[in-house]
């Protein structure tokens, strides 16, 4: 019988007409920025887009939040939540649109999962096995850069680092900054195993915005291309377009 269900899941899996797009990369990468520069750019060709973005449920983000607040989580019961709350999204957006041939951006996806719970201590097949319902993406756009850059960028923007985003709760070092670059380092060398198996598409993320951009689009456009997805003239279009405001 269980033969049978994973029978049927890839099936379903295989029914989806959608695209599903993913963004990954440590906080401060840029990963953000060009996802939602694709989102505009789609949807100004008239494309049906619906963007998701990771621990962003309406149903368990207030239990999340809690939780964090009080620095109570173990890595399990961590892992445990932001599994719940993908799997609400998942169930309640991202699979219902691919199956009604929406093109669905994520800003983090399973794989953040499987870097962060990994160095948290938790044992990667676990992880794995409780995303393995989830579609493989038809695109993941990595944006490698250096942990020292990514590191400036974010608290350049922020004046206190909250207690796990900082990975205080490992014990990597009594202050909060260095635990921060250490613990980034770490999801870094995650995602450098990811590379090769999960076929990530790997983007500068020192370059420029506009030649990242452009990097993007053309692996999208490909994909467009390969699922007979062009509309009007989205071909025509390689390069960045400075006025996107149409």
């Amino acid at each position: 019988m269980e033969g049978s269900n994973n029978n049927n899941n890839n099936k379903n899996k295989n029914n989806e007409s959608g695209i599903l797009i993913v963004v990954e990369g440590i906080d401060g990468s840029g990963k953000s920025t060009q996802i939602h520069l694709v989102d505009r750019w789609l949807r100004s060709k008239g494309y049906d887009v619906f963007f998701t973005e990771w621990n962003s449920s309406e149903t368990v983000r207030e239990i999340t939040s809690k939780g964090k607040k009080k620095a109570r989580l173990t890595p399990m019961t961590f892992s445990l939540l932001h599994s719940t709350d993908f799997a609400d999204r998942y169930e309640k957006n991202i699979y219902p649109l691919l199956r009604a041939g929406y093109i669905v951006l994520a800003d983090r996806y399973i794989y953040t999962a499987l870097a962060r719970d990994t160095v948290r201590g938790c044992d990667q097949s676990w992880v794995r096995n409780m995303y393995s319902y989830a579609r493989k993406p038809d695109l993941v756009f990595y944006f490698r850069i250096p942990v020292e850059i990514a590191v400036t960028r974010i608290i350049s923007g922020r004046p206190k680092l909250k207690h796990y985003e900082a990975g205080m709760d490992l014990g990597l070092s009594k202050d909060e900054y260095e635990s921060y670059k250490i613990f980034q380092g770490r999801i870094v060398d995650e995602y450098e195993s990811m590379v090769s198996d999960e076929n990530f598409i790997v983007i500068d993320g020192t370059l420029d915005i506009e030649k990242q951009q452009n990097t993007v689009r053309r692996n999208v456009l490909r994909t467009l291309k390969l699922k007979n997805q062009i509309r009007g003239n989205i071909a025509r279009v390689s390069q960045l377009e400075t006025n996107t405001d149409e």
